[in-house]
């Protein structure tokens, strides 16, 4: 079912380094990265309903409609806010599932800032990001909604500028399932804090070699075909791993240049060109 009306984007993002620098005594894992929106988006459709009732109009492969993000964003917010409002909600998939660049989070995220102006509700951001974290980690970020420094376990976020790049994403052949990556054995979970002021002061450190993603290596032992993108990419560029896995990338000066590597790619593997984003979309759009 096509709903008329705009679509609203839902961007994804890269976490350009991930370092695991604690663990939490109730489990959850202590993170710091810079993450940065890119301009691959999923695209989200509204049809506000007066009579309270949530639905997803169309089909999401492997997502159930009670277990998607953004229709659980939209019950969470008419919880909270006590709205009588409902809306029939279609998502338009093209963020890679399973891929480690937020896709889920970013589409609960474009839920909560289109539905809490299209019902009117107009809750405070600081409030709103509350909601999106007891739905995901990832979920504040995109509701931050620009290039970020990220602390906590996901919920500590503030403004970092990052150098325009365009980047090479290549796709793993299937999802990579983030809770098996964290509970790797294996898994460095002591990574020695850095400064953000480092950072504000060199933002290319970003994109440096003394940061990394700390799941990559259990996520490559878990997965040959991710291990094997990424050596592909390295052999033309500086290249990581992006969230949990399992797509991997490399930031180049020009979309020219990140093109001439998506156009060599073998047969077999699968990518795309994406412009990072200095602000969310949606800021423009409502």
């Amino acid at each position: 079912m096509r709903l008329p009306g705009p679509g609203y984007p839902a961007p994804a993002k890269l976490n350009l380094f991930l370092h695991v620098v604690g663990r939490r005594p109730d489990g959850y894992h202590l993170l710091q990265g810079a993450f940065t929106l890119i301009d691959r988006c999923d695209e989200i459709r509204i049809r506000v309903r007066p009579d309270g009732a949530i639905a997803r109009v169309n089909d999401v492969p492997g997502v159930a409609p009670a277990d998607d993000l953004a229709v659980r964003a939209a019950r969470r917010l008419q919880q909270a806010t006590g709205s009588a409002m409902g809306a029939d909600i279609e998502v338009g998939k093209r963020i890679p599932m399973g891929g480690g660049l937020g896709g889920g989070s970013s589409d609960a995220a474009t839920v909560l800032m289109a539905l809490d102006r299209l019902w009117a509700t107009r809750v405070p951001a600081p409030e709103l990001r509350a909601l999106g974290e007891s739905l995901g980690a990832d979920v504040p970020f995109f509701l931050f909604g620009e290039s970020a420094w990220v602390e906590g376990i996901g919920e500590r976020i503030s403004p970092l500028a990052v150098p325009p790049r365009w980047y090479a994403v290549l796709e793993p052949p299937e999802p990579v399932p983030t809770a098996a990556i964290f509970a790797a054995p294996e898994l460095t979970r002591n990574t020695e804090p850095l400064k953000m002021e480092d950072f504000s002061a060199h933002p290319e450190r970003v994109f440096g070699g003394d940061v990394a993603n700390d799941l990559e290596s259990a996520a490559v032992t878990r997965f040959p075909a991710v291990g094997a993108r990424l050596a592909w990419l390295r052999s033309r560029a500086p290249a990581r791993m992006t969230g949990s896995g399992g797509c991997v990338f490399a930031a180049f000066e020009s979309r020219e240049a990140a093109q001439r590597v998506i156009d060599a790619l073998p047969e077999g593997m699968q990518g795309f060109v994406a412009r990072g984003l200095e602000r969310h979309p949606m800021r423009e759009r409502i």
